[in-house]
């Protein structure tokens, strides 16, 4: 759906078109090396003439690669920004120009006429039926749709869009497969959530995190601290040869291949990657991140705050046992419950009469005298009759009321039933035949399979789990225990969400939440991690920093998946960059100043061929190591269920002894390639 990589020959292509200095000045540390290609290419050409401080052919290795390590550098970031630049292109190719009815009025039968969507602004209504393309983002204000969402989210199962509930908004570029709906434009030409996506994937709006900030300030400190060290190696040499008599000058390009190795370049050539692969991970999960600064906050979260329907359980309750009454035979309640509900066209109705078939082989069936009653939120039941036979199943109050009406009795023990299912966490409902209580359904809330063991990842963590739900205080204790969270919320108001954000947010912690409805905007605004459901409606979507394409509530798990695993990546690459440049100081150092400080010939514990040769050797590894750790930059390291402090000890133990101990063997085998040479 989204496109591929670019090419190799492309990537290479942007990566030089990135060499102007407007583009280079970006990355501060990266920079220095430019500046430092330049002037090296600048002593090369000075050499040629007869007049350089070491011979041609070394300052000019030096300075080709100086300029592979920029290129590298810009192919990084190229790579990870040509990425976004073919997603962007397939849903670029998405969009089309359609035309759609606009509508005078909100009715189906109101006047209309025809409009190119590039001159349909927000507030008009418009009129899409079966066959045809929605022209624009906006919401359902009348009808009910089964709409094809491919081409934003690549699912080929439709969707149901209607009016007057949290799964009213549609996108512009969508098509609706069967019926019509009316939809008013909630967007202008240009500022559509496609329009927008474009520009995210593209990196246009990308800015960089907090903590991406503060790294980049860290590095330049550091480039600072060895531009300075440097700096002064060049009057202490000078000085220590006019004092001794004897020793060689350090040369300047010496002292830039110097400087370029041991300032941070490693982690400065892949932050930007690192960042704008985090966006593409993001967009892999068919998760849109309206800003960095979201993805970085997801790795950070340590309150997570879920809705307990479609993200929790599967979303309907479903039919689990038969409790008969005293004296009824389990068959007899099966076989009541089946006929009450051939009227219940609700999720919860259907289930009843496939477990009856499931445990009696019931069938449902027409019969002669058959009249159907559906549910009422007034009587809270449903039914049928046959003939003056009344077969009824509802709440427990209500076929209380019921049956006293029929001058029937509710047995005690129906009533320790319906508490023992309630304390269970389930629902019970009641059948009757006439005014006789034949026995409770008992309708559970079925946990998603799996889940416990996610929220038992997120736990060793150290993320709190927390459970929201509009169910009484009783039932959302039975789920919160069977399913593993933390705690819960029961009988949740959209100001309970609020201020139990606050609260968590006022002990200093990151919390995050999904949300679909106008009444989860609130909540979603305040939350520093919000991922508004696509399906959801349009205040919902403003109000979060992600939208999740599939409208999968369960989808948070895996933004914090991807929120971490960027920010172990960029930790793995700081520590491994940070023990690299140490180990280059302690390898290059004394074979570097050996002609200046022939005292210095002891330390050269790698048997270094030649100062010409330990330079050269570092610089080239110093531009390899870039390339080597490309795809570990845009793929990411491996994510792992873990505290703060294992994944610290993880990179120390890996990174950073892998950082200190590459740079011996890597440097050391260069120079065998090269002594032939030198």
């Amino acid at each position: 759906m989204y496109g591929s990589s670019p090419s190799w020959l492309a990537v290479i292509g942007e990566a030089c078109r990135k060499l102007s200095p407007r583009a280079q000045w970006k990355n501060p540390v990266m920079f220095v090396v430019y500046l430092g290609s330049i002037v090296t290419t600048l002593l090369w050409i000075r050499a040629l003439m007869g007049h350089g401080d070491a011979s041609s052919g070394f300052i000019f290795a030096i300075a080709v690669w100086l300029w592979f390590t920029v290129i590298f550098a810009n192919a990084a970031e190229a790579l990870a920004e040509g990425r976004g630049k073919a997603q962007a292109a397939a849903l670029r190719a998405s969009r089309q120009r359609v035309h759609a009815k606009v509508l005078r009025e909100p009715r189906y039968d109101s006047s209309w006429y025809m409009a190119s969507s590039e001159e349909i602004v927000a507030g008009v209504w418009v009129l899409v039926e079966a066959g045809e393309t929605i022209p624009a983002d906006g919401e359902v204000v009348l009808g009910v749709a089964s709409v094809d969402e491919s081409a934003i989210t690549g699912e080929s199962a439709p969707v149901v869009r209607e009016s007057g509930g949290d799964f009213c908004s549609v996108t512009g570029g969508t098509r609706v497969l069967s019926d019509w709906i009316i939809v008013r434009i909630t967007a202008n030409p240009g500022e559509t959530f496609l329009d927008r996506m474009i520009a995210m994937v593209e990196g246009a709006q990308r800015s960089k995190t907090p903590n991406e900030l503060a790294l980049t300030i860290l590095l330049v400190a550091l480039t600072l601290i060895f531009v300075m060290v440097c700096a002064t190696l060049l009057p202490f040499s000078s000085l220590s040869v006019a004092l001794n008599g004897s020793g060689q000058l350090v040369s300047l390009t010496v002292l830039i291949a110097l400087l370029v190795c041991l300032i941070p370049t490693t982690i400065g050539a892949l932050l930007s990657a690192i960042g704008i692969a985090g966006m593409s991970h993001m967009l892999k999960a068919n998760v849109v991140a309206i800003s960095g600064r979201a993805i970085e906050a997801a790795g950070d979260v340590d309150v997570l705050l879920l809705d307990k329907t479609g993200t929790i359980t599967l979303g309907n309750r479903e039919a689990s046992a038969f409790l008969p009454a005293v004296g009824v035979d389990e068959a007899v309640l099966a076989e009541a419950a089946e006929l009450a509900s051939m009227a219940d066209e609700t999720p919860e109705g259907r289930s009843i009469m496939v477990l009856a078939r499931q445990r009696f082989g019931l069938r449902s069936r027409s019969l002669p005298a058959c009249e159907p009653v559906p549910f009422s939120a007034r009587t809270r039941m449903s039914g049928v009759d046959i003939g003056d036979r009344p077969i009824r199943k509802g709440a427990a109050s209500a076929m209380r009321e019921h049956v006293r009406s029929l001058g029937g009795v509710f047995p005690a023990g129906v009533e320790r039933v319906v508490d023992e299912v309630s304390r269970r966490g389930s629902t019970p409902l009641v059948v009757a035949d006439g005014s006789r209580i034949l026995g409770v359904v008992e309708l559970k809330d079925i946990i998603k399979g799996g889940i416990r063991e996610q929220f038992a990842k997120l736990h060793r963590m150290g993320i709190k789990t927390v459970m929201i739900t509009g169910d009484n205080h009783l039932t959302a204790a039975a789920i919160a225990a069977e399913a593993g969270v933390n705690d819960f919320l029961a009988e949740a108001t959209p100001e309970d969400k609020l201020k139990l954000i606050r609260h968590y947010q006022a002990e200093g912690r990151l919390v995050a939440m999904t949300g679909d409805g106008t009444n989860d905007a609130p909540a979603l605004a305040q939350a520093d991690v919000a991922v508004a459901m696509n399906s959801g409606t349009q205040a919902a979507k403003e109000a979060g920093n992600m939208v999740d394409l599939d409208s999968n509530p369960a989808k948070l798990l895996q933004v914090i998946e991807v929120g971490k695993q960027m920010i172990m990546t960029r930790g793995a690459l700081t520590t491994f960059s940070v023990a690299n440049d140490l180990a280059k100081y302690f390898a290059i150092i004394p074979a570097a100043f050996v002609a200046t400080y022939p005292p210095l010939a002891k330390l050269n514990v790698m048997a270094l061929h030649s100062p010409g040769s330990a330079i050269l050797s570092a610089v080239i590894f110093n531009a390899l190591i870039i390339v080597v750790l490309v795809p570990l930059a845009l793929r990411g390291v491996r994510y792992r269920a873990a505290s703060a402090e294992q994944l610290l000890w993880r990179n120390l133990l890996i990174y950073g002894v892998g950082g200190l101990i590459a740079p011996f063997v890597g440097i050391k085998l260069i120079d065998l390639l090269l002594t032939p040479f030198m």
